[in-house]
C-alpha cells in the first residue's frame, strides 16, 4: 500500500530540500512527527545514516528508527522506518523543477506486516486515511514555510 501527494512551491529546490532533510524542522511541518535526531555516530544525512524519530498523536507518544536509503540533494530523500526492528514504512521526498519554483512529492509506503497493521489500525484509527491527510498537511506547511520571507 502506497500513497503520494504533490505541491508546487515558489522557492528553489535547494531551499525546499534543506528544510525537508532538517530533522528538527520536520517536527514543525508534520502533524505526527515531532522531529528527530541522528544516532549511531551519524550527524547529517547520508545513505546508511540512522535517526530516531519522535512521534505523537492523540496523546500517544512513540519513537521509531529510520535508515536513510537515498540522499541526493536537492532532489531525493528516502528513508525506511522501523519500530523495534519491525519494518513500518518508507518515506520518499522528491523535489523537481517546476514553473515558478519546484514541485515536491511526498510518498508513504506501508511496510507493516498483517499483525502490526491490525494492531495499528485498531480502535477506529486507519493509518492509511490518517497518512493521506497528514501528507497534505505536511506539504501545505512546507509550502507556507518556504514561501514566507525570512524575518
Amino acid at each position: 500500500m502506497s500513497y503520494s501527494d504533490s505541491i508546487d512551491i515558489e522557492s528553489t529546490p535547494e531551499r525546499v530540500f534543506a528544510i525537508i532533510a532538517d530533522l528538527p524542522a520536520m517536527g514543525q511541518l508534520s502533524p505526527e512527527n515531532d522531529g528527530g535526531v541522528w544516532i549511531d555516530s551519524a550527524n547529517e544525512p547520508r545513505v546508511g545514516a540512522k535517526f530516531r524519530g519522535d512521534n505523537s498523536r492523540a496523546g500517544d507518544k512513540w519513537t521509531t528508527v529510520a535508515t536513510v536509503k537515498v540522499y541526493d540533494p536537492p532532489t531525493t530523500f528516502i528513508f525506511d522506518v522501523s519500530w523495534h526492528r519491525w519494518p513500518v514504512s518508507r518515506w520518499e521526498y522528491n523535489v523537481e523543477n517546476a514553473p515558478g519554483g519546484c514541485r515536491v512529492t511526498e510518498t508513504w509506503t506501508d511496510r507493516r506486516n498483517a499483525i502490526l497493521r491490525k494492531q495499528g489500525d485498531s480502535d477506529g484509527f486507519v493509518r492509511a486515511e490518517f497518512t493521506k491527510e497528514s501528507i497534505r498537511e505536511t506539504l501545505t506547511r512546507l509550502k507556507i514555510r518556504c514561501e514566507t520571507p525570512s524575518q
